[in-house]
């Protein structure tokens, strides 16, 4: 047993060590850099603010503002750190009412960066600047500019590279940067914001009224056709303003729901519970809901000094709240037609050509009215005049029992008998896993060229994304082609087994692609991609499909290799049901 070493000397840290582990608590990413930038020029008045990218903020990110600046003499304070001009008494920190207030985001980002501040306040003659490197002022300079604020951060993390190489790709970091800005905006819409990059502007949202504009210009005009409106003040101090997509909108992650609580945009997963609730028999359990909240809550009930990036925030009485939220949004939802109005919805193309079928449309066909000649599928069975229509047939593996499919129920579950037992199988759960199969096992899927292509708008976010995973995107079989501004033309689509995706699944495969895919198992980048392409490639629940179709993709199922009866999400494909189970339903004791 070796001997206990000798204790060490406790030494106070040096301040440039000090410094830069201050900064890790409030610089991230240049996500976060950004949101600190564009927060003090809202806090400063500004109207207009345009954020400018270089290598995805690793190299360049550049914010200016025409809000009201900084004052020559005051530049070197405002790259110290804890000075400021937003509190001037303890008292002050009971009702905060600015975005910041602590005066540690610029010192923080001009510790860990090569950082230029230059800012002219109202009639003076010129704007003064001040650069810093790594924490300390190595020189003042006095430029032109009109009224207002420029900082540029350039080389983040230059002198901290334990933490530059957790960094993403220069791509993913510009998503993450176009992100915040939505955040920002739709806490904000009377400031508009514009992000450019190297080949020019990003994205665009202007400066508007309401909320409900602002939240079309992010979430795209097919939003705003299927969106409806909450507006409550449940309680004294409480105001609820929300516009929320109807539950034909959805997503597999909570991201599209975007809260701001007293103008700053936060997080909180009670509040985002509470929504989900509301949602809860409109929505099934692995989506979630798309929209975007504003409360104003008396600010002596929030604390928003409890996470470095202000963040979440803690609100006094908060369960309380989000109930007041989740009956806010309840009434709402049950107070608007579910059956959405399409005029003026560009998402899912109006005014362009309408998609073609991908399956036949009305009520599911009896069986005997299918095909069933043997020439016509391999899975076919002969039956001549005055025979009940015979189920499609696919024989037992190993792993798998026989199954004979007798029909679809809801266009969601296919009903198969199996010996004894009675069969349920998920088609889009089943669809999924083979093309995600084939996607890992090919590198990508076959396409279908569409006779008329059609036309969508993307977001501005959808667009970088496009542009960012145009490589992906080929491999799934979508074929987008630029159709002038962020209006693409779909050419071509995924193709699977004689059976096309629709074309609406390209919007909705985008917004995945933009958070990282869906969670798998395994969870990996190049799964969860897979992941995503698979599901939007897949049949869809509510798609009419044949037995046969059906049959061919159970087939493709046993030639998996990891032999797994899960879609790429974990649900699982094959339920089933005992016989046994059924008669004592019915109070059968036998056959």
């Amino acid at each position: 047993m070796s001997a206990p070493s000798a204790p060490r000397a406790i030494r106070r840290l040096d301040e440039g060590t000090v410094q830069r582990i201050a900064a890790g608590e409030v610089v991230e990413r240049p996500a976060s850099v950004v949101k600190e930038l564009v927060e003090n020029a809202v806090d400063a008045g500004a109207r207009d603010v345009r954020v400018r990218l270089e290598g995805g903020g690793l190299e360049l990110i550049a914010v200016e503002d025409d809000g009201a600046g900084i004052a020559g003499g005051d530049l070197p304070l405002a790259v110290e750190r804890h000075a400021t001009s937003k509190l001037e008494r303890v008292e002050d920190l009971a009702a905060i009412a600015t975005l910041g207030f602590r005066g540690e985001a610029l010192a923080s980002i001009a510790a860990v960066s090569r950082l230029r501040l230059l800012s002219r306040v109202a009639g003076a003659p010129a704007a003064s600047g001040i650069s810093v490197v790594a924490g300390q002022v190595v020189g003042t300079f006095v430029e032109g500019r009109a009224p207002g604020t420029t900082v540029e951060v350039r080389d983040l993390f230059f002198n901290t590279p334990a933490r530059r190489k957790f960094l993403h790709a220069p791509a993913a970091e510009q998503l993450e940067v176009l992100a915040m800005v939505e955040r920002l905006y739709l806490a904000r819409p009377a400031v508009g914001l514009a992000v450019d990059n190297e080949r020019g502007e990003l994205a665009r949202y202007p400066p508007v009224r309401s909320l409900r504009e602002a939240a079309g210009r992010v979430f795209g005009p097919e939003f705003l056709g299927q969106s409806f409106a909450v507006a409550a003040r449940p309680a004294e101090g409480i105001a609820i303003q929300a516009v929320l997509a109807r539950p034909a909108i959805s997503r597999s992650t909570s991201s599209s729901l975007f809260l701001a609580l007293n103008g700053r945009a936060i997080a909180s997963r009670p509040l985002a519970q509470a929504v989900r609730i509301a949602y809860a028999d409109h929505l099934p359990r692995t989506r979630h809901p798309v929209g975007a909240i504003h409360l104003e809550v008396d600010p002596s009930r929030v604390d928003v000094n409890v996470h470095p990036t202000k963040r979440e925030v803690r609100i006094a009485h908060e369960r309380d709240l989000a109930d007041e939220l989740r009956r806010a949004v309840r009434e709402a939802l049950l107070g608007t037609p579910q059956v959405a109005d399409r005029a003026g919805a560009v998402g899912r193309p109006t005014g362009f050509l309408p998609p073609a079928p991908s399956s036949p449309v009305g009520p599911l066909p009896p069986l005997a009215a299918l095909p069933r000649a043997a020439e016509e599928s391999p899975h076919a069975v002969q039956r001549t005049l005055g025979e009940p229509p015979a189920p499609v047939t696919v024989a037992a593996t190993a792993r798998r029992p026989r199954l004979a499919f007798v029909g679809q129920l809801f266009r969601v579950y296919w009903a198969a008998e199996s010996g004894e037992d009675l069969l349920l199988v998920d088609q889009h759960a089943a669809s999924e896993r083979a093309i995600f199969t084939a996607l890992r096992r090919d590198g990508r899927l076959a396409h279908q060229e569409l006779v008329d292509p059609l036309r969508f708008e993307l977001t501005p976010r959808q667009a970088l994304t496009l542009s960012t995973h145009g490589e992906a995107i080929a491999r799934s079989g979508f074929r987008a082609a630029p159709f002038g501004g962020n209006v693409v033309r779909i050419e071509a689509v995924p193709s699977y087994r004689g059976r096309r995706a629709r074309a609406e699944a390209f919007p909705g495969l985008l917004d995945e692609l933009a958070v990282g895919g869906r969670p798998t198992v395994p969870d990996g980048l190049a799964e969860r991609t897979d992941a995503t392409l698979a599901c939007h490639s897949a049949v869809r629940a509510g798609d009419l499909l044949l037995a046969e179709e059906l049959a061919r993709i159970v087939e493709a199922l046993d030639a998996d290799p990891e032999g797994a009866y899960t879609c790429p999400h974990g649900r699982p494909i094959l339920v089933r049901i005992p016989r046994a189970r059924i008669d004592r339903w019915f109070l059968r004791s036998g056959p």
